[in-house]
C-alpha cells in the first residue's frame, strides 16, 4: 500500500513537536478499500461468526480471530508502512470495525480498542518510541489499551486521580483505571496520568505502560450485559516503575492527547454501531422471509415492510455520517478550512451518537420481527441488542455528545 503524494499537505500537528496520526496523508484507494472489507469479511465469517454465540456464553476472549487478524497484518492496519505497517487510515478502521460488527462485536471492540490504544503513540511518539512500540504490533501481534476512565472518573474524565511522579529517569505510577478494554491482554498500555499537583486537564500526561512493569496489576474482569468476549479488567498501579523515555509528547499535554484520540476513534465506535446494526437487519430480512403466518411469509406483511424499511435507512443515514467524518478527518479538510478542535469533536460526537442510537433502535426492531423467537439465544438478535446498548455509553455517553455538539454550535 505504498502510495507517494502528489501534493504532500502541510499539516498542523496535534502537540507541537512530535509526528501527527495519520500514515494516511493519503487515504487509501477504492480498490485498496475493497481488498480491506473482502479480507476482513472472509475472517469474520470464517472465525468470528462461529466462535461469535460461544464467547458471549462463556466470556471467553476470542484469541484465534485475534491471531487471523494479526497474520493477515490487520493489527498493523494504522501503523506507516515503513515501520511494518499497512498504511491505513480511518475509514480503513471503520471499515474493518463494521464487517466484524456484523457477526461479533466482541471481536470488532477488541480490534478497536486496540487501535484506540495505538493512536496516542501514532499523534505523540517520537521517533525512538515509534520503533519499540511499534515493532512489538508489527513483529509479536500484540494488543494495546486505552487507559483513561478510572471509578471517579467517567464522563468527568479530567477528574482522573492516576498519580505519576517523577523520581530519576523513571516515573512511578499510583493509582486505579477502570472498564479498561483488553486490560488483560494488551502488552502495551496508554495510560492517562496526573504529572504535577493540582486539579484539571493541565496536570495531566500520557505513559506508555509496558507489559510486565512491577507493580501493574490486572484487577477484577467485568461480567458485562453484552460484548462478552470482550477483555474488560480494572488496572491498579502500586508504585509501578515507568521507564521517563515512555512520556508521549511532553508533560501536561496528555488532556489534548486523550480529546485527540477520541474524536479520531468516534467515528469507529459509530462504525461498530453501524455493523451491529447491519448484522441485525440481515438476520430480521431472511427470518422475515423464511417465517410463515397466516399463510403467507410475514415479510409480505405492511407492518413487517416498513419495519425493515425504517431499519434499511437509519442504518444508510448512520453509515453516511460515520463514513463522511472518517473521510474528512483522514484528509485534514477539517483543518485545512481552519476549523477548530471543536468543529473536529462535533462531527465526531455526531456520528458515534447517531450511529449508535440508531444500532439500539434497529436490533430492539429486530428482536420484535423475530417475536418470541427473537428474545432466545438460539438467534443472536438478542446478543446483538445487548452489544448495541455499550456503543451509546462508551468513548463518552450520548449524553455527552449531544453536549459536545452544543457546544460547539453554541460558541
Amino acid at each position: 500500500m505504498t502510495r507517494t503524494p502528489e501534493n504532500p499537505a502541510t499539516e498542523e500537528r496535534v502537540i507541537e513537536g512530535v509526528s501527527p496520526v495519520a500514515p494516511g496523508d493519503v487515504p487509501l484507494t477504492a480498490e485498496e478499500y475493497e481488498l480491506l472489507r473482502s479480507t476482513v469479511r472472509r475472517i469474520a465469517q470464517d472465525k468470528a461468526a462461529p466462535l461469535a454465540a460461544e464467547i458471549d456464553r462463556t466470556g471467553e476472549f476470542p484469541w484465534s480471530t485475534i491471531q487471523s487478524l494479526g497474520k493477515e497484518g490487520l493489527l498493523s492496519l494504522m501503523l506507516p508502512e515503513d515501520c511494518g505497517g499497512m498504511n491505513g487510515d480511518l475509514v480503513g478502521l471503520c471499515i474493518a470495525t463494521e464487517e466484524l460488527a456484523k457477526v461479533c462485536a466482541s471481536t470488532a471492540l477488541t480490534g478497536l480498542a486496540h487501535a484506540v490504544g495505538l493512536m496516542p503513540m501514532m499523534i505523540a511518539s517520537n521517533e525512538e518510541q515509534q520503533k519499540r512500540f511499534y515493532s512489538r504490533v508489527t513483529d509479536d501481534n500484540c494488543l494495546t489499551s486505552f487507559a483513561l476512565t478510572e471509578p471517579g472518573a467517567g464522563s468527568d474524565a479530567a477528574a482522573l486521580t492516576t498519580k505519576a511522579e517523577l523520581r530519576g529517569d523513571h516515573y512511578v505510577l499510583n493509582g486505579r483505571k477502570c472498564f479498561i478494554t483488553n486490560g488483560s491482554v494488551a502488552a502495551l498500555h496508554s495510560v492517562f496520568v496526573r504529572t504535577a499537583p493540582g486539579a484539571g486537564h493541565k496536570a495531566i500526561s500520557c505513559l506508555v505502560v509496558e507489559d510486565g512493569t512491577e507493580g501493574v496489576i490486572v484487577g477484577k474482569k467485568e461480567d458485562k450485559l453484552g460484548i462478552r468476549g470482550s477483555d474488560t479488567t480494572e488496572l491498579v498501579f502500586e508504585n509501578a516503575k515507568v521507564p521517563r523515555e515512555n512520556l508521549l509528547g511532553r508533560e501536561g499535554e496528555g488532556w489534548r492527547l486523550a480529546m485527540s484520540t477520541l474524536n479520531l476513534s468516534r467515528p469507529a465506535i459509530g462504525a461498530m454501531a453501524v455493523g451491529i446494526a447491519q448484522g441485525a437487519l440481515d438476520v430480521a430480512i431472511g427470518y422475515a422471509k423464511d417465517r410463515v403466518q397466516f399463510g403467507r411469509p410475514i415479510a409480505d406483511f405492511q407492518g413487517v415492510q416498513f419495519m425493515l424499511a425504517e431499519m434499511a435507512t437509519q442504518i444508510e443515514a448512520a453509515r453516511s455520517l460515520v463514513y463522511r467524518t472518517a473521510g474528512l478527518l483522514n484528509e485534514n479538510k477539517i483543518e485545512a478550512a481552519g476549523k477548530s478542535l471543536a468543529t473536529e469533536g462535533r462531527l465526531s460526537a455526531m456520528a458515534k451518537c447517531f450511529a449508535s442510537d440508531v444500532a439500539m433502535m434497529v436490533t430492539t426492531d429486530a428482536v420484535q420481527v423475530l417475536g418470541g423467537y427473537g428474545y432466545l439465544k438460539d438467534f443472536p438478535v438478542e446478543r446483538m441488542m445487548r452489544d448495541a446498548k455499550i456503543t451509546q455509553i462508551f468513548e463518552g455517553t450520548n449524553q455527552i455528545q449531544r453536549l459536545v455538539i452544543a457546544r460547539s454550535l453554541l460558541h
